[in-house]
This record gives structure tokens, C-alpha cells and sequence, in this order.
């Protein structure tokens, strides 16, 4: 039987001799009759391509993947490869929720989600919470109130968890199958800025540290393009600046590659090799143990805050049991999301030996000219209150489980002409920072 391709060449070479066949019309006085030959030419020509286009060498590539369809059973290596990834990461539910951003939720059995995937995880089941560090205080308010997905009333039984569903979407947004949920790998020092990604932070060094706590205001920054992100959260860091980095992240972040949208979302990440080949932001790869059913890691946070109006903050608690050795997160006032067991981890087995505090974006350079990809509220640290950034009553915890004010607290900005960051402390913030910038600027070309 002649294949597609065969036919197809014998039908355009019976349109070619057709229209080498084809004898103009003349009038009585010879003259060739162009209005009718030429209507007739370009409709003849036009019912060929139709029927049997010309496939031209760029167009070769899309016949070949629509000539897919005629045999069975086929499917591109990509779509399968993609299909393969979500179905391990997205697990069976009991109930799905519709949130107003478009988002799915899954409610998964806490037993069945990503984590137990995990070789040292298989087996395992959930940990009981631990006590909070000493000196810890929260106000009672829920925490599900800060999240888009909860505004349908809705919620996950007990015994689930609420997962981001992860769609097809969401992966060809990526570069790669392989890297996807991943930071890029990349030089990871605080001195300079590396592989485009532009840092404002305060940080503390040199001691033993067990955890941090703080409460970072939330924005919707602008962000120029898909390969570029903003995001504002702690770095509980262990191990050299090299290859063995261990660090435990959380906070807010925008980011239109991972979620599709310029929404302001809670993540959360982990790597125990410098972003090489271990972790991932939220529940996109095994690891962090959720054990909350009110909190949606990676769901878009509301309300936001709004400049010169009403400010709007998160309080993040990242903590290590004593007794268990476990990496506990406390998300909002007083829920407890989950925990990173202390197995993941080479340095973070121990203690943390810097903690950091601020912001970060990508620079991808578009134009050949810095980007306008904003960092927080996309003003300078200066304007305070209400117009900048902030973090503020941020603590560590020490060797005694407790939390203690910062001591050395120290800032440092890659390019303060992009955006910046600056320090200081009171009664009632505690120690702070403002931090930020809108970018591309008249001093940041």
C-alpha cells in the first residue's frame, strides 16, 4: 500500500502535467484572454496546495509530526517523557478544588504524596509536630485566609493534603523535563551576582544556628519575561559556597515560568548540592513532608500589599527539632506545613552556619540592557514604610531551641543602583531590613 508521502507526490505531479497541458483561450482577433487563464491558474493551483500542499524544508518538520496521526499508537518522545513526569508527581485525589486563579488542587492521602518517593522516606509515615522554639509567640489567626484557593469555601479532609495539580502547560514552559521544579545550577556565593540572578540581602554569620523566623511583606512585583523570576525569603545555609551547599528556602516569589502567572506565590525549596541534582521548589520532587491540609504550597497569596496603602506580611518559621533533628516550617500564624527531614541533608544534619534575609531576581539582560523586572515593591529601600519592601522582627534560633534577636546583622546589595537594601532596628520591628528596586533605571542601564 503507497504511503501518504508516495501519494502525495503522484497527485502534485498529475497537477504539474495538468497544468503544463493547459493551452491559453484566444479571442477572435488571437489575443489571449489573461483575466480567465490567470483566475482559473491561481484557483487551480489554490485547490493542489490544498488537497496536496508543497512541503517546504521548514515546513518539514510539522508534516512529519501531523503525518503522526495517520499511524496508531504514536506519540512524540516528549509528550510521552512529559505524560511520565506528571504522573509522578501528580498524585490520586479524593477531592479536587477549583481555585479563582485557575489553580487545581488535589487532595491527596498525606501517605501518598511526592515525599515517600523519597529512598530514605519509603515506609515512613509523618512525624507528630514538635514544641516551638521558646520565646515563640503567635496571634491564632489562620493562615488559610492568606491563600486564593481557600475564597471557594472549600477544603481538603483531614487525612489529605492540598497539592497544585502540575499540567502539561506548566512543563513546556520549561527548558527541560530533567530541570523542571529545579533552580538553574549556578555559582552560589553573596559577593557578586552569578548566572544573572541579583541579590539584596542582610545576613548573619559565624555562629551555630537552628533556625530563623520573620514576617516579609507581600507584593505583586513586575516581572519582564518567563525567564526571569522576583522573590523575597529566608536562606537557612549550610556548607561552603561550592558544590556541598545545603540550604533550606521560604517565602513569596512571582515567577510565570513555574506557575503560568504573575501571581505572588508561597514556595518553598531545598538542595544538598548546590542546586545541582538534589531538591526542588514545593512538592515537585520528593523530600519536604507536608502534614497540613489548610496550606497549598505553591498557591498564589492574597491579599497583597499596595503602595502608599495597606501592607500586607507573612510570618515564616523554619526551625530544627531538637529531638528528631527535623527542618520544621511554620507558615502565617501558627501552622505548621510540614518539615524537611534532617536525612536529606550533609551540613544541615547539624546546624546552619548563615542565615539570609531579602530578595532576589534574574537578569536575563533582554535588549542587551538591564532588565525591569522589579525586586519587592519595585521601590528603593529609602522610601520606607508602606512604598518599600520589608522584613521585619527577624530572629534566629540558637543552640537552646530558642529565638533570639539577630547580633551583626550585615547587608549587601550586587547592584545598589539596581536594587538595594539597608538595615536597621526598634522596639517593635525588631531587627528589619527595606530592600528593593525597580531595575532598569537611569543609574542601572
Amino acid at each position: 500500500m503507497a504511503s501518504f508521502d508516495s501519494r502525495r507526490r503522484q497527485e502534485q505531479g498529475k497537477c504539474t502535467k495538468q497544468k503544463q497541458m493547459q493551452k491559453p483561450k484566444t479571442d477572435l482577433f488571437g489575443r489571449t484572454r489573461l483575466h480567465t487563464i490567470i483566475s482559473s491558474y491561481v484557483l487551480f493551483l489554490l485547490l493542489c496546495s490544498i488537497v496536496f500542499p508543497t512541503i517546504s524544508a521548514t515546513q518539514s518538520d510539522n508534516f512529519r509530526r501531523l503525518n503522526q496521526t495517520f499511524r496508531p499508537g504514536e506519540e512524540s518522545k516528549k509528550m510521552r517523557l512529559i505524560r511520565s513526569h506528571l504522573f509522578k508527581i501528580n498524585k490520586p485525589s479524593v477531592k479536587s478544588i477549583q481555585s479563582p486563579d485557575g489553580d487545581i488542587m488535589d487532595c491527596v492521602m498525606v501517605h501518598h504524596q511526592p515525599a515517600f518517593d523519597h529512598p530514605t522516606l519509603k515506609g515512613t509515615k509523618p512525624l507528630d509536630p514538635p514544641e516551638r522554639p521558646n520565646g515563640h509567640h503567635h496571634a491564632g489567626m489562620g493562615s488559610e485566609n492568606y491563600q486564593l484557593w481557600t475564597l471557594s469555601g472549600e477544603s481538603c479532609p483531614d487525612g489529605t493534603i492540598p497539592i497544585r495539580r502540575t499540567t502539561e502547560q506548566d512543563i513546556l514552559r520549561t527548558n527541560s523535563i530533567k530541570r523542571f521544579g529545579r533552580k538553574i545550577a549556578k555559582p552560589v556565593r553573596r559577593d557578586s551576582s552569578n548566572g544573572g540572578h541579583e541579590h539584596a540581602v542582610g545576613y548573619v554569620s559565624g555562629e551555630e544556628y537552628y533556625g530563623a523566623k520573620a514576617s516579609i511583606n507581600v507584593w505583586d512585583p513586575n516581572v519582564t519575561n518567563q525567564y526571569e523570576f522576583s522573590l523575597s525569603q529566608m536562606w537557612v545555609i549550610s556548607g561552603s559556597f561550592g558544590d556541598d551547599l545545603n540550604t533550606i528556602e521560604a517565602g513569596w516569589q512571582v515567577s510565570p515560568e513555574l506557575y503560568g502567572d504573575n501571581y505572588p506565590r508561597f514556595f518553598t525549596y531545598w538542595t544538598t548540592d548546590a542546586y545541582q541534582a538534589t531538591g526542588c521548589y514545593n512538592l515537585l520532587c520528593s523530600g519536604f513532608v507536608q502534614t497540613n491540609n489548610r496550606v497549598a504550597i505553591g498557591a498564589a497569596i492574597s491579599p497583597k500589599s499596595s503602595y502608599n496603602g495597606g501592607q500586607f506580611d507573612i510570618s515564616i518559621l523554619i526551625w530544627k527539632d531538637p529531638k528528631q533533628g527535623n527542618w520544621w516550617l511554620e507558615f502565617g500564624s501558627g501552622v505548621l506545613v510540614g518539615y524537611w527531614p534532617g536525612s536529606l541533608f550533609t551540613h544541615l544534619q547539624d546546624h546552619a552556619s548563615m542565615i539570609q534575609f531579602g530578595g532576589e531576581v534574574v537578569n536575563s539582560e533582554p535588549s542587551g540592557s538591564h532588565t525591569s523586572t522589579q525586586m519587592g515593591s519595585g521601590h528603593f529601600s529609602g522610601e520606607g514604610f508602606g512604598k518599600a519592601s520589608y522584613f521585619r522582627n527577624m530572629q534566629v534560633v540558637d543552640w537552646d531551641n530558642s529565638l533570639i534577636p539577630l547580633s551583626n546583622l550585615r547587608v549587601l546589595a550586587d547592584k545598589p543602583n539596581c536594587y538595594d537594601i539597608r538595615g536597621g532596628v526598634n522596639n517593635v520591628w525588631g531587627n528589619y531590613i527595606y530592600y528593593g528596586g525597580p531595575g532598569q533605571n537611569p543609574r542601572c542601564p
